[in-house]
């Protein structure tokens, strides 16, 4: 068993095919499939079975290739260590992305300077995506769901608030565009829990892309939308936006440090969870967010 037939036997896992796992390795189809058969004899078990068209993962080859992707990933991460220490793979859900990781990761680079660092910004399920895929280390977010082996400590609270237009503050919540985030944002699942918890039934929702885009849309009037101090406390100490009086709100939430609970402890990644926890991080976010 080599690490060549694992990477191998992890793409056709991934694919379930043997063309793409081919194309995706830039190899030959036969190549893949005699890597395949001599893990097989060598095992001396049946990994995969023709499904159709297809190839589906026996119960054997399923076992494999949990332990394959495990394996390779410890393999990367030593490659990562020996060279250079690694640096830091860090994520961060959309909001905490634009608004939080940067004057952390700023605060940390002063305390570290030898330590690179990568900033992957997305969705939540984005980023959750890539902490489980091994493709980052560390991520900044919300709670980890559970069940997808995600491990994670609150680290710095914040609050979510109604926001409004300064001349355009709604009468009624319901009569009125609710300007939310896209599928997959944590703070689009946040908001439409709270409007079925508030009761609040909107006249009209409007998917917006991006933390920005929704401020200059509910500053010139298209609607009202539910962000968080961080998001729009410039915006409310400048009076471009006012806060809306709601039920139940502001929401009380806290930012995670999240990470594989069974994946490897880089150094890099190590050192910035332990420095996030600390009072000289909580002040640099605060001083960022803080409106002035």
């Amino acid at each position: 068993m080599t690490f060549g037939q694992l990477r191998t036997f992890a793409a056709l896992a991934r694919t379930g095919s043997v063309r793409d796992a081919a194309a995706q390795l830039v190899v030959t189809q036969p190549a893949v499939s005699a890597a395949v058969a001599a893990l097989e004899r060598d095992l001396g078990c049946e990994l995969v079975a023709r499904d159709g068209r297809g190839l589906r993962l026996t119960e054997q080859g399923t076992v494999l290739a949990r332990y394959a992707t495990a394996l390779l990933e410890l393999a990367d991460e030593a490659r990562r260590e020996v060279h250079g220490g690694g640096g830091l793979r860090l994520a961060a859900v959309t909001t905490a992305g634009e608004y939080l990781a940067p004057p952390l990761v700023k605060a940390f680079a002063d305390r570290h300077p030898g330590v690179t660092v990568s900033l992957l910004v997305g969705n939540r399920a984005h980023v959750f995506a890539a902490l489980e895929r091994s493709e980052v280390d560390i991520a900044i977010g919300s709670t980890p769901p559970h069940g997808r082996g995600l491990e994670g400590v609150p680290f710095l609270a914040y609050r979510l608030m109604v926001v409004a237009g300064a001349g355009a503050v709604p009468a009624d919540l319901a009569d009125t565009t609710w300007l939310l985030r896209e599928p997959g944002s944590g703070t689009r699942q946040t908001a439409e829990a709270y409007l079925a918890e508030a009761g609040i039934a909107p006249r009209a929702v409007m998917t917006v892309g991006s933390n920005g885009a929704i401020k200059q849309a509910v500053a010139i009037g298209l609607g009202v939308s539910l962000l968080s101090t961080h998001a729009a406390g410039p915006e409310l100490a400048s009076g471009a936006l006012r806060r809306v009086p709601a039920p139940g709100a502001p929401l009380r939430r806290s930012w995670f440090l999240l990470r594989r609970a069974d994946g490897p402890r880089p150094a890099a990644a190590q050192t910035f969870w332990d420095f996030c926890r600390s009072r000289e991080a909580r002040a640099a976010a605060l001083r960022a967010v803080r409106p002035r």
